[in-house]
């Protein structure tokens, strides 16, 4: 029979519990600042600013000094080395500034990837070697838990089974010399969202990885309740060519974490994969919205998606600090909302929010009414009477209709159907349904503005009601006091602007 020596006291237990616990409280998320010299490099030069040490200091001062009514919302922050060593304006060490907000400060601790041989370009994590010393500093300098990153990739021959054991052992490896001086470790696996892959096989890939893991985690005696978890979502490939609601990626992520994770684990943290900022909140709302059980807390650690508004807003400038500070409050709120399950799409959302985070930008969907994956191509084909119906989630159906005829859309499991009369749009029923758009006086319109250049915006509007309005298309989304608008465009870039040919329909 096996026998375990014990790894932590009882006091050590309930110190990383406690921390654990505080992190992923009801509401609270994590920020992810933890972004290296060069990937925050990358960022700034999206908004033509120099990648120096003070411009860095300076957008995370952003970020670090709001009010204390952010730990409404954030309950830990991760630093690079570089930031754990920085201060505000004023002289107050990061660490500090954040702590007394009631923030636990975090570190990463990986020191990246290298190349795993005899695979198909897998990698292993460095940083194993003196990670006992690194932790018991960084503990006494201020940090509470750590973050430790590992990549696997899904291609037709990965992950291999050598790549996933090597970075489960790995990540548990690192979770264990973290919890013997102090500090929760999230366990992040993450398995990359490029490729064409489908929902199902990313499924099939996490439940691999996830289950390796925890297997990992127990032979090396991690204390499980003194961890945390930083997954990604359950999501198609980023080149596949079907797509899902967030519906179907809330209930194939929340059944791969039921089959694979512990419910001693205190919360799950996803990660956005360059996710645009309002997909990931809208997917993550998803999750706490299903009827599945979850017996963890199921949060953010978010990066990219917290950050990509406040980055556009501040753009270097001094002037736009409070602009920046408001535009990370609102994300860290809507996520808090999300954490509960109670974030309803206003439509009212800016570029930024909408704009996907991979690099190159791609083509984003922002829409009045939330119609999940539905094209402004189907919405169009409705006949001149009608708009199209909306289809909704849990079996939900959407009904069309109006005049000469209109078009379903169809969601999660319900379809929508056209239908005669004078009438207005179906409303979608069950979990997620979104409400059909519809007739009204004058039927449906729409009216399409191009600019035939790759580097200018293309902008399709389908509007119903009698009426057309004027569109303010810069800085952000036009707002509206009439009618139902869905707009698909496909945003280049040039410099950090949009052009267009005039800005009302014709």
């Amino acid at each position: 029979m096996t026998h375990q020596f014990p790894a932590l006291s009882p006091e050590q237990k309930k110190a990383l519990s406690d921390t654990a616990q505080r992190i992923v409280a009801s509401g609270k998320g994590i920020l992810a600042a933890d972004e290296s010299v060069g990937t925050m490099g990358n960022r700034l030069q999206r908004i033509n600013v120099e990648n120096t040490e003070e411009n860095r200091r300076a957008f995370r001062e952003i970020l670090f000094s709001l009010d204390t009514s952010i730990n409404q919302s954030i309950g830990g922050v991760i630093l690079f080395h570089e930031t754990l060593y920085q201060k505000d304006s004023s002289g107050k060490p990061f660490p500090a500034l954040i702590k007394e907000k009631g923030i636990v400060v975090g570190i990463k601790l990986d020191k990246g990837t290298a190349p795993l041989a005899g695979t198909n370009g897998e990698t292993t994590i460095q940083g194993l070697d003196g990670l006992a010393e690194r932790c018991a500093q960084y503990k006494k300098d201020g940090a509470d838990f750590a973050k430790w990153r590992a990549v696997l990739k899904i291609t037709s021959t990965t992950p291999s089974q050598l790549a996933i054991q090597e970075n489960a052992n790995t990540l548990a490896r690192y979770a264990s010399i973290c919890q013997q001086h102090g500090l929760v470790p999230i366990v992040e696996p993450e398995i990359l969202p490029d490729g064409d892959h489908d929902l199902q096989r990313c499924q099939y890939v996490t439940e691999k990885v996830l289950a390796a893991v925890y297997k990992a985690l127990n032979d090396h005696h991690v204390y499980l309740e003194g961890t945390l978890l930083k997954p990604n979502m359950v999501t198609a490939g980023h080149s596949c060519s079907k797509k899902y609601t967030p519906q179907d990626i809330a209930v194939a992520t929340v059944t791969t974490l039921l089959r694979t994770v512990p419910a001693a684990v205190p919360g799950i943290c996803f990660l956005s994969g360059g996710q645009s900022e309002e997909e990931a909140s809208v997917n993550l709302n998803a999750m706490n919205q299903s009827p599945l059980p979850k017996p963890w807390k199921l949060t953010f650690s978010y990066g990219r998606a917290l950050q990509a508004s406040a980055l556009a807003a501040w753009l270097g400038k001094n002037e736009n600090k409070k602009a920046a500070q408001e535009a990370f409050r609102k994300r860290a709120q809507i996520n808090s909302l999300a954490c509960r399950g109670q974030y309803v799409l206003s439509g009212k959302t800016d570029t930024a929010a909408t704009q996907s985070l991979l690099l190159p930008a791609t083509p984003t969907e922002s829409t009045g009414t939330y119609l999940p994956h539905v094209s402004s191509q189907k919405i169009m084909r409705g006949g001149g009477g009608g708009g199209g119906g909306g289809g909704g989630g849990w079996g939900g159906g959407g009904g069309g209709g109006g005049g000469g005829g209109g078009g379903g859309g169809g969601g999660g499991g319900g379809g929508g159907g056209g239908g005669g009369g004078g009438g207005g749009g179906g409303g979608g029923g069950g979990w997620g349904g979104g409400g059909g758009v519809g007739g009204g006086k004058g039927g449906g319109r729409r009216s399409k503005m191009k600019e035939n250049h790759r580097n200018l915006i293309s902008l399709t509007l389908h509007q119903t009601g009698d009426k057309m309005h004027k569109l303010p298309l810069h800085p952000s989304l036009p707002q509206f006091t009439k009618g139902i608008f869905l707009f698909h465009l496909h945003i280049p870039r040039k410099g950090n602007s949009f052009r267009t040919t005039n800005n009302s329909c014709q």
